[in-house]
């Protein structure tokens, strides 16, 4: 049980590569400081879903302009709990799945898709206190940011991270092929025209290639207490 800390509220951005257990560190961060905590990562995620579930994406056949037109049929929102909701139907197991990790890239590249999560992302964060994690937390969502967190891992241990997540929940995997996903992931997210994978020139940057939880936990809240006391 985290023992929350009365300072003044910031905003926590917390960027990097996918499988770098962004969202796991964000959640316990928030968790500790008492503050709200956003998964934008899940937000794109869902949109991947609702294309799928829609039919826009078969196979390798990927109907951009059907998602736009749809997108304001699209709700994406979280529960209480950090639930993640689509169009009011809770979502979180289905958005982690292989179909969806293999088309997220491809989804949050679209201009018009991103325009509409960063809109709710700002809205969700007006008030300060809040710890979002994605890819353009702090270069595009919240550039002014106290505290803006990059984070890196070997791409190999990413994938065998990512394997063993999936293998734990009983599906069939090959390493090789998280691997690659990995690394397309790497690309597509650094190459895209609309908000690509940057560190910002003022972000921190995490390798927890090789840390612990409690570890990267312990040099967040460093530099938590760092920039609260400037």
């Amino acid at each position: 049980m985290f023992k929350q800390i009365k300072m003044k509220k910031i905003t926590i951005a917390i960027d990097g590569f996918s499988s770098c257990g962004k969202s796991t560190m964000a959640k316990r961060l928030a968790a500790q400081l008492g503050y709200v905590y956003v998964d934008t990562g899940a937000m794109y995620r869902a949109v991947t879903l609702y294309a799928l579930q829609q039919g826009f994406i078969d196979n390798d056949a990927f109907d951009k302009q059907a998602l736009v037109e749809a997108l304001p049929q699209v709700l994406v929102s979280f529960t209480s709990d950090g639930g993640v909701l689509l169009n009011n139907t809770r979502v979180d197991e289905l958005i982690r799945g292989v179909q969806v990790s293999a088309w997220v890239s491809e989804v949050s590249s679209i201009k018009e898709v991103r325009q509409q999560m960063v809109q709710l992302q700002r809205g969700m964060g007006q008030n300060k206190g809040v710890v979002m994690d994605g890819r353009d937390i702090g270069t595009v969502v919240f550039p002014d940011a106290e505290l803006k967190v990059f984070v890196t891992a070997d791409a190999k241990v990413r994938a065998q991270r990512r394997y063993d997540e999936w293998q734990a929940k009983g599906v069939e995997v090959n390493f090789e092929e998280v691997l690659k996903n990995v690394q397309e992931r790497d690309y597509l997210d650094q190459h895209r025209a609309e908000s690509p994978l940057v560190q910002a020139a003022d972000a921190v940057v995490l390798d927890n290639s090789f840390m612990s939880r409690e570890e990267q936990q312990d040099w967040l809240m460093q530099q938590v207490n760092n920039v609260c006391k400037e």
